[in-house]
């Protein structure tokens, strides 16, 4: 079945998406799973609806781009900067020595399938030759951005240590894709000769564009923004939202860089902007959708022929790149290192293949890499694996974390019990712990909720009734007891989860007092107008204390 309209498609994927996704999450398996399969079911492979799949996956790339962006708005430039170790440190760990595992792999069973007259991997010429096994390392070693962070909104883990490093490795990767690209013509097989100067060029050209993208930014967003805000029209600032990653993606891709790196420079440059919130606000209801019709057209990309050609080959090849790459981000996971209870979603969602890996093969077959066959295959390894992450993630919610857990589980299982305490605190940090002290001090047990399963343990071995939940979940703050005790301490750090927890309580706890803690001059203004009365920002008092030393001692 041909589509020769827009109205057409948009039917078709609208309602694949409608029917999917929602059965998806009733069975528990989360709506990336859902979009995946719907992709499958409407796929050359399935109903057959749509024939062409390659078309719309370059369209609905651009959903990554969105989230990239948002993610950027998330990150003030003092927090990014903070990251750069993790990004350029254990980002390039996990890059390097995943390509340098499954090189060797991949030349080990090359040499043995030659050795035992197999002929490599199926004939596919996926061994022995080093260059071969480089590219698909290469392509191998990267990691789905959209996946990645999709599963961490989804789970509200992009403020954990897990989440961190995810963004800082896939940051990372994105990074690393002008090297790639570069590398991948000196690697030909016909083209011994020239080349090198062109891989110069285009990386003296990348630096220069990511330089324009920094500074014109700095300089000319503001500027142009509040011009376009002045107009006081909605629907052209919201254009001009979308203009401004689609132009700053546009930079990117025609000096061959990510578009989706360019999307969150942009964004960390507005993430202390008086506009982050409107632009967030413009754009995240077309970056869900857009996202969604990547998750479909990945599902309609997979090349099932080449599947059942080979099924027991592909079989092997997934499971030994993920193993492999499983195996580097469990070493990693314990240097960081990161909670015993957040290290399966950590490896997990970054031993996948990603996005970037059909790009990097696609290139590769056109430069006489690799060929065509062997760029197939590729393909459908890396968008199994990806389709197998959502499966995965269940099954090491219901087995590997409780394992991982041991005895120490019962202090880890979320809030399951009604409490009765006077007092909730919403967050264990050191802002959170220092009132709990001084209400432990006063005789109050208040009744502690996080979501740092580290920490929770931590302040149970010392007699405090703390929990390990999400306050943004309306059914844990019920558990908690916030219908009847009088007081909710909101210590959380992230603003926008502190200013929604804000809206819940008071929307359905309308008797419970919230105390809050503000990061900033806006989010004690974003409290404010959430109807909080007491709340404190969290350094202006030492920075009053600090001024008063400091004139005294004048």
């Amino acid at each position: 079945m041909e589509h020769n309209s827009w109205l057409t498609g948009s039917l078709v994927y609208l309602a694949a998406a409608v029917l999917a996704v929602p059965v998806a999450r009733f069975f528990g398996l989360g709506s990336i799973i859902g979009y995946l399969g719907a992709g499958i079911l409407i796929g050359p492979w399935g109903l057959k609806l749509v024939t062409d799949p390659q078309d719309i996956l370059h369209f609905a790339e651009f959903g990554v781009v969105l989230m990239l962006f948002l993610v950027g708005l998330e990150l003030e430039p003092q927090r990014l900067w903070s990251l750069r170790k993790p990004i350029f440190g254990w980002g390039s760990a996990q890059l390097l020595g995943s390509a340098a595992l499954i090189v060797l792999v991949a030349m080990a069973v090359g040499w043995v399938g030659n050795a035992s007259g197999l002929g490599g991997l199926g004939g596919l010429g996926l061994g022995l030759d080093w260059r071969l096994a480089t590219v698909a390392a290469l392509g191998l070693a990267l990691s789905s951005t959209a996946i990645g962070l999709g599963v961490l909104a989804e789970r509200n883990l992009m403020a954990t240590t897990s989440g961190e490093n995810i963004l800082s490795v896939a940051l990372l990767q994105d990074i690393a894709a002008i090297p790639i690209l570069a590398l991948l013509p000196l690697l030909a097989v016909a083209a011994d000769h020239g080349g090198s100067g062109g891989g110069w060029i285009g990386a003296a050209r990348a630096i220069g564009t990511i330089a324009v993208v920094v500074l014109g930014g700095r300089l000319l967003l503001r500027p142009a923004l509040r011009w376009i805000a002045k107009s006081d029209t909605p629907e052209i600032f919201t254009a001009a939202s979308l203009l401004l990653v689609v132009a700053t993606a546009s930079l990117m891709n025609a000096v061959g860089l990510s578009m989706a790196l360019g999307a969150f420079l942009a964004g960390v440059l507005l993430a202390e902007s008086e506009y982050r919130r409107e632009l967030e606000t413009d754009i995240e209801p077309f970056k869900g959708l857009l996202l969604g019709l990547f998750f479909m057209a990945v599902g309609m990309s997979i090349d099932f022929a080449v599947v059942l050609q080979r099924p027991l080959l592909i079989a092997a090849v997934v499971i030994g790149f993920l193993i492999v790459k499983a195996a580097v981000l469990w070493v990693m996971a314990r240097a960081m290192p990161i909670p015993r209870p957040e290290r399966p979603v950590f490896i997990i969602l970054l031993a996948q293949g990603g996005e970037f890996g059909f790009v990097v093969f696609q290139t590769a077959a056109q430069a006489g890499v690799i060929s065509a066959p062997a760029s197939s295959f590729l393909v459908a390894a890396v968008a199994i694996s990806m389709l197998l992450t959502p499966l995965l993630l269940v099954a090491a919610d219901r087995w590997w974390i409780p394992l991982l857990a041991g005895s120490d589980r019962e202090a880890l299982s979320e809030i399951n019990e009604q409490q009765h305490a006077p007092v909730i605190i919403a967050g264990s940090g050191r802002y959170g712990q220092i009132v709990g002290r001084m209400l432990f001090a006063n005789g109050i047990t208040p009744t502690i909720l996080d979501h740092d399963a580290e920490a929770i343990d931590g302040l149970r071995r010392f007699g405090w009734r703390a929990f390990y939940g999400d306050a943004t979940r309306l059914d844990l703050m019920r558990t908690a007891g916030a219908g009847e005790a009088s007081l909710l301490i909101l210590a959380i750090d992230d603003i926008e989860q502190s200013v929604e927890i804000a809206k819940m309580v008071k929307e359905h706890f309308p008797g419970l007092t919230i105390v809050a803690r503000a990061r900033n001059v806006q989010h004690y203004y974003e409290l404010f107008e959430e109807g909080v009365k007491h709340i404190e920002r969290e350094t202006f008092d030492s920075a009053l204390m600090s001024a008063r030393s400091a004139l005294e001692h004048l």
